[in-house]
């Protein structure tokens, strides 16, 4: 694969859900060097292993850079034979999260976010990077982040949450990421997040050459159409149907830029094609590659058969994303650049008061600390989001009103009688 040509061996990353390689090819263009990537998806994992080849050696024993499995399988990852890596990376599962879907959250098998921060604890990495969806930015999941940054910040990491559009990173479509970054204290102070590009990309850059290959004679008129950022690329799911590029409103965008989003085209338009019934030309799965923002040097090979490619390209992290972020991790772990002060984060005030008061709280008393300014509905309302991935105790008091109490977080984070494991099991073909 393309990387970087550093010998530096100190710089190592351990990968866990790694999909398709996204995230693994911006790292290692970083300047990363992989100890190990897991990655449960058949199809993917045989992309990975074609494009990250080779072994290691962990306890005077060769071992494949790649493996294969359930990443909260102990067979597959062992926390302890990776201490003090210098980075531990991931991809978990984006459906617990996703706007589109049902936002399960801790209730969904596929969640292994709040996992993935627990073995921060076991490996005691430099640095920890975590992506997912937009939708974990969402209030829905206040709670959930604020637990996250709590769990962090008593394993002694400084941990912050980004959100960054894949457009600025010189990708040619939206692309909301959310990025959770943390860093022991003495690497935390240099962290600085990576910067906009000055220009943006459009899709008629990226893939003008692509969709022209084949002179097709209304390349210049697609071209006018196509000089915007295109929507986000949706990879979807093994519980759905074949390979479009998303929902009936992302559809009607794609329209818009000249492109028929019902499926994935085989190759580019001819030279006398034309779309009367369409909007355009579909979308082959190397263009698709191309806006998820694999570009042409890096020489990255998709397997399997045209949806499952789709699917692991358009579920992927987009490279120069994880480039960028991976790029500012490093400088900060070098102790390059000026110290950066950040002031500590707080996402949900009702979740920081059960916390810290502990035992049945009055509602009076959680209005009144979390400073709600509509009070008791208001209340009721968090703690109805709360009670999605919390257990919480609820008392009557003596004014008519209640007291809550903060119970077990819902995720899973390595229970060995959690009931993901039964899900996981019976779900296992379809999660993706």
């Amino acid at each position: 694969m393309t990387g970087t040509t550093d010998d530096d061996t100190s710089y190592e990353v351990v990968e866990l859900c790694a999909g398709a390689g996204g995230q693994a090819l911006g790292l290692e263009l970083a300047g990363f060097k992989h100890r190990l990537a897991v990655e449960l998806d058949a199809n993917a994992f045989e992309t990975l292993r074609k494009n990250i080849p080779g072994e290691i050696e962990i306890n005077e024993q060769p071992r494949p850079i790649v493996r294969q499995g359930d990443v909260a399988d102990p067979a597959i990852f062992k926390p302890e034979e990776h201490r003090e890596v210098a980075l531990l990376a991931g991809g978990v599962p984006c459906p617990p999260f996703t706007i589109a879907g049902k936002q399960l959250g801790a209730n969904d098998e596929r969640d292994l976010f709040a996992w993935a921060v627990e073995q921060v604890d076991k490996v005691r990495p430099r640095a920890l990077m975590l992506e997912n969806v937009r939708g974990l930015s969402l209030p829905r999941f206040s709670g959930y982040r604020q637990y996250v940054l709590d769990r962090l910040a008593e394993f002694k990491y400084v941990a912050e949450w980004r959100l960054l559009n894949a457009c600025d990173f010189g990708v040619p479509q939206l692309r909301p990421r959310f990025v959770l970054v943390a860093m022991q204290e003495d690497d935390a102070k240099y962290f600085k997040w990576p910067e906009p590009h000055s220009e943006q990309i459009t899709v008629s850059d990226a893939i003008s050459d692509l969709m022209g290959v084949n002179e097709w004679e209304g390349l210049e008129d697609w071209q006018k159409l196509a000089s915007k950022i295109g929507p986000t690329i949706v990879g979807g799911s093994k519980k759905h149907g074949g390979a479009d590029l998303g929902p009936t409103r992302a559809k009607r965008a794609w329209a818009e830029l000249g492109v028929d989003a019902m499926g994935v085209a085989n190759a580019a338009p001819s030279k006398y094609d034309k779309f009367d019934t369409a909007p355009g030309p579909k979308l082959t799965n190397e263009m698709v590659a191309r806006i998820q923002g694999w570009r042409p040097e890096y020489k990255w090979e998709f397997t399997g058969k045209k949806t499952s490619r789709y699917r692991q390209i358009g579920n992927a992290f987009p490279p120069p994303v994880a480039e960028a972020v991976g790029t500012a991790i490093l400088r900060a772990l070098k102790h390059q650049g000026e110290v950066v002060q950040r002031e500590n984060p707080s996402h949900d005030p009702v979740y920081k008061v059960l916390r810290e008061q502990g035992g049945l709280v009055p509602a009076r008393l959680i209005v009144d600390l979390a400073q709600l300014k509509n009070g008791i509905p208001e209340l009721e309302e968090r703690i109805a989001q709360l009670g999605r991935d919390f257990h919480i105790v609820t008392t009557p008091t003596g004014d008519e009103t209640l007291a809550y109490q903060l119970g077990e977080f819902k995720a899973f984070i390595g229970q060995e009688d959690h009931e993901r494991h039964e899900k996981f099991h019976q779900n296992r073909t379809k999660i993706s």
